[in-house]
């Protein structure tokens, strides 16, 4: 009976009738998937090869934005009871018990990449047999998906939010024509809320806005079909566009591998002019914020013009991370007060942003989305209601069906796989395989799944007798954006392991793109370190533990001397009594916290993400100490879970607004937040807080303060005309060449500004140093270390100075004048016929020269006799030998070369960028140095002669064992471990957020520092 009874029921399938749900998922949900004017035609018409729709039946709503009437009109018959039909069509997924067996469905699922909320829907369409289709994966020959609603999620969000601006104003004491607009749901079609949309910018054109508002500035992320809706209603208002500054290009597939690799600039470039962001941008848990909590704060108490947050992109806790709930279109706003506690508030009065993220968008405009999603569906659902098989169906539908006859399709035999294997891992532990001698940790980023390249993987681990599980999984929002896992692969032998690794390399290899044919990369991967798991190290170990959150190049110095602590160092009398200390390195990569303590005794390495606050505090909690080494925007964040859980915390970071305002905090749990423990802040502040304290104990005024500092090339390295290297991108030097500088001299307050700071540069010598040959920079404002020393009323001099090789600061001077460091973007670089590097630098010398003349190589001085010639007669340039300098430069970057520009540069800056990070790159062994020099003059009582107390600190990079360490890494890590040191060992009795500035602090840290090999030099002149 059962047989007979699933036989007569599969011939459902392809009977050509096809049922219409009724949406139960959102009382605000009034879309459907085909309007009567769809219906019609298909009852009408046929399909391609002959696929037609026989009838057409639709559950009765009362709330469709087509009434039951309407359908009946054009012939479909209205019914409860959907049995009768092969093919069942809807928007959002049904309810559980509405799913009938053996009948086709197409909606939207979101079940294709495991989505763990979901499954308990996929396991009902397993067990009623059903034939599920997801309208997500049907896409184009452009790869694109063919049914989506985004440009209508924009265009309701940006007129939700306009209606809601009018009200805010209106709190705030202004009036404004926004108050005259409705939300998108009260318009009877989206020509009409455009209409009303037009009329109040025709308001605002014929008498403007209050000047107290103006101007408005409206910021808009992402550039897909949601920023494009959103957009197509602003231009309807009074505007004008501006392009926020070019940023230099960076690898898609390496952010989304890497995004801990990179830091957010939104909060200082662009919100600190915005009236309005509007957030379209695709987003995952695993990147950085758009803009966090602590800087929303930060530039609020700054005067921020910030009044709203237009949230389409709906990602809770997401991009802008305040916005921690959605919101309704009954109840489309909250407003956000940071300034009150981080409090969440229902009404428009009050200080704050107001922000909203409704999650329901497109149902505001029923009829047209509706419409335009039934103008592409109609042209399937013939094929998909005349078939028994999804074989005979094109491949395009082929791809989109998740299941058939109660099993998977081939296609998405992947999810089972990951279901079982994903766990959630506590940061804290690792997770080996249990059944595999050897593992390693695979990270997959690309079109895993629109591609389904997520099952060539998986084949290719266990067709090798390989197993697996998911350690993480983030997967892209659309066909468009790429996904990202990272799974723990494990074999029994080295030998296998070796060949499930050869063959997800060429796997990725084939998929990997090729920039220059403008094919896109689909799939990247990154191998992590081979782990023989017998150990079952975990970070329950004996002894004090400290936490090291990054896993950059300081990491390593730092986790080394604290794990090799005491036999490194003998400062103490009990030291050699002192438990080991165990020392956590956890990054968001487990790879990269392995790489980091590779070869380190007494460290474990772990997977961690600090945005997860959970994960955060339970690693926190483990520990006694906690050293961030994560860019400053993190911080904040990591001191208030130290504060919580009164744990004491150090960073080489300076003490911004968003830590100053946690020290009471702290003072008021016990809790010491150790800050700008580095080289430079650090290392100075213990120089410079010992000459003067030492000088004050004899009842010495200090009369002048300098200290020079700079991170340089060793002699043997400096081994280019700019005698310069960099070990990062140099974008950020290079700004720096601009800032502005302050300090004081002889009395006489004396400001730099940022256009003439390289002609400012001056000569130095150190006589204990006789080789090197220096010059010095005013370092931004110097001043404010007089008040942190204590030093301002009594010395005339102030000073801080960065140090370069005597040269360099000539040579960026004339680069800079001949055009190198303008940011804005240039004509001949926005077209797409590429400029040669040779073909630009003339365009800049012509724009400096009152003649037109190109360069020319064969002229009979030679290039090099005319480029000199040539520079020496511009305004840059009046000296040959700088002249000759600059050409010897010019000639080592390459800035002379008949070679295209690449696309990624649009402005001079971007080119002189491009080329010092490809030709001023430290190479294989060579090392840096770093050098730091403090200069102060105390005048003593009673006709004592005056003295000039001096200490210097040398370090070179080193390379052991064929790893390299910067000094820069040394300077910072080291200095960041001594002071985790001191806390672990309660040296330090002041609460609160401080500076290494006390007897307390700098004493001991200076002998530690020097008995683990950074030592410093001092001498007294009379």
């Amino acid at each position: 009976m059962g047989s007979a009874a699933t036989e007569g029921n599969d011939t459902l399938l392809g009977n050509g009738v096809v049922g219409i749900l009724a949406e139960t998922c959102n009382m605000w949900e009034r879309r459907a998937p085909l309007t009567p004017s769809h219906c019609a035609r298909l009852l009408l018409g046929g399909g391609m090869n002959g696929a037609r729709v026989n009838r057409i039946i639709v559950q009765p709503s009362t709330k469709r934005i087509h009434h039951d009437a309407q359908y009946e009109d054009v012939g479909c018959e209205i019914s409860e009871d959907l049995s009768e039909c092969g093919l069942i069509i809807g928007i959002k997924q049904p309810k559980l018990q509405m799913i009938l067996p053996d009948r086709a469905y197409t909606f939207f699922s979101h079940t294709h990449k495991a989505q763990k909320e979901n499954m308990p829907l996929l396991d009902k369409i397993l067990e009623e047999r059903v034939s599920l289709f997801d309208y997500e994966l049907i896409v184009g020959d452009d790869g694109k998906r063919s049914l989506a609603f985004g440009k209508f999620a924009g265009r309701a969000g940006l007129i939700d939010f306009l209606h809601g601006l009018g009200q805010r104003y209106l709190s705030l004491g202004y009036s404004t024509p926004f108050l005259s607009l409705g939300q998108s749901h009260m318009y009877p079609s989206l020509a009409a809320a455009k209409a009303a949309v037009i009329a109040v910018a025709e308001e605002i054109a014929t008498f403007g806005l209050p000047s107290g508002i103006c101007p408005i500035v409206f910021v808009f992320t992402g550039v897909g079909n949601v920023s494009q809706g959103a957009q197509e209603i602003f231009k309807l208002l009074p505007h004008t566009f501006v392009d926020a500054e070019k940023l230099p290009e960076i690898s898609q597939a390496d952010y989304y591998a890497h995004p801990e690799h990179y830091a957010p600039v939104f909060h200082e470039k662009i919100v600190p002019y915005a009236s309005v962001i509007v957030n379209c941008m695709y987003w995952e848990k695993r990147f950085p914020p758009l803009l966090s909590m602590d800087q929303l704060q930060q530039l609020m108490e700054t005067g921020c013009p910030l009044v709203g947050v237009c949230d389409i992109t709906c990602d809770i806790g997401g991009s802008i991370e305040f916005v921690n709930k959605s919101t309704s279109i009954e109840r489309p706003f909250f407003r956000y007060d940071p300034s009150n506690n981080n409090s969440y508030h229902d009404d428009m009065e009050g200080a704050g942003v107001i922000c909203l993220a409704v999650d329901i968008l497109p149902t505001e405009f029923s009829k047209e989305a509706s419409q335009h999603f039934g103008n592409i569906l109609s042209k399937l659902v013939p094929s998909l209601a005349s078939v028994k098989q999804p074989a005979e169906l094109p491949s395009y539908l082929r791809r989109a069906c998740i299941a058939h006859a109660g099993r998977l399709t081939p296609l998405y035999e992947y999810i089972p796989r990951m279901r079982n294997t994903m766990i959630d891992l506590a940061p804290t532990k690792t997770n080996p395989l249990p059944d595999k001698k050897y593992s390693t940790l695979v990270s997959l980023s690309g079109h895993l799944f629109d591609k389904f390249l997520i099952n060539e993987a998986l084949d290719i681990i266990e067709t090798a007798g390989g197993s697996f599980h998911l350690v993480r999984c983030e997967v892209g929002q659309s066909m468009d954006d790429m996904s990202y896992s990272e799974l723990e692969v494990g074999a029994d032998d080295t030998a296998t392991l070796d060949k499930i690794i050869d063959s997800l390399t060429s796997l990725a290899n084939e998929h990997g793109g090729d920039h220059n044919a403008g094919k896109q990369t689909e799939l990247a991967l990154k191998i992590g370190k081979v782990n023989e798991c017998e150990t079952g190290d975990t970070v329950d170990k004996g002894g004090p533990k400290v936490l090291i959150l990054g896993a950059g190049r300081v990491c390593r110095p730092a986790a080394e001397f604290l794990a090799s602590y005491p036999d490194i160092c003998t400062y103490g009398v009990d030291d050699h009594n002192a438990d080991q200390i165990h020392v956590i390195v956890a990054s968001l990569y487990q790879k990269d916290a392995e790489e980091t303590v590779d070869g380190i005794e007494n460290t474990t390495a772990t997977q961690l993400d600090v945005s997860d606050i959970g994960s955060l505090s339970d690693l926190v909690s483990q520990v006694e100490v906690v050293i961030s080494l994560l860019p400053t925007s993190f911080h904040a964040a990591i001191a208030r879970v130290c504060i919580e859980l009164k744990k004491h915390m150090v960073t080489a970071s300076y003490v911004d607004e968003s830590m100053s305002n946690l020290s009471q905090a702290a003072k008021g749990a016990g809790v010491i937040i150790l800050c700008e423990m580095g080289l430079d802040p650090g290392i100075d502040h213990l120089m410079s807080m010992k000459m003067i304290d030492e000088a004050r104990a004899r009842k010495g005024k200090i009369k002048a303060f300098t200290s020079y500092c700079g991170g340089l090339p060793s002699p043997a390295a400096a081994n280019n005309p700019l005698a310069y290297k960099f070990s990062w991108n140099p974008t950020g030097a290079l700004r720096a060449g601009k800032n502005p500088a302050v300090y004081k001299f002889l009395g006489e307050r004396i400001h730099v500004d940022g256009h003439n700071l390289f002609e400012s540069a001056k000569r130095l010598r150190l006589p204990e140093l006789p080789a090197f040959a220096l010059e010095h920079l005013p370092n931004r404002n110097s001043l404010i270390y007089g008040d942190l020393y204590g030093i301002s009323k009594e010395a005339s001099t102030i000073y801080r100075a960065t140090l370069r090789y005597e040269g360099f600061s000539e040579i960026m001077a004339t680069l800079s004048k001949i055009g190198f460091f303008d940011a804005a973007n240039h004509p001949l670089l926005q077209d797409t016929n590429r400029p040669t590097y040779k073909g630009f630098l003339d365009e800049l010398l012509n724009n400096i020269s009152t003649t037109n003349t190109d360069l020319d190589i064969e002229a009979s001085g030679g290039y090099d006799d005319e480029m000199i010639a040539r520079l020496s007669k511009l305004v840059c340039c009046r000296d040959k030998e700088i002249a000759a300098k600059t050409v010897k430069t010019i000639k080592f970057l390459g800035l002379h070369e008949e070679t295209q520009i690449p696309k990624g540069c649009s402005s001079a800056f971007d080119v002189i960028c491009q080329r010092m990070e490809q030709r001023m790159a430290y190479g294989h062994n060579e090392q840096d140095m770093v050098l730091l020099h403090h200069e102060v003059e105390v005048e003593y009582p009673d006709g004592q002669p005056t003295e000039k107390h001096q200490a210097t600190l040398l370090e070179f990079g080193k390379v052991e064992n064929g790893r390299s360490t910067t000094a820069m890494a040394l300077t910072v890590g080291v200095p960041a471990a001594v002071g985790a040191l001191l806390l672990l060992q309660n040296k330090v009795q002041t609460k609160g957020v401080i500076r290494p500035l006390q007897p307390e602090i700098y004493i001991p840290a200076l002998e530690i520092l020097e008995s683990s090999g950074i030592k410093l030099i001092e001498r007294v002149e009379i």
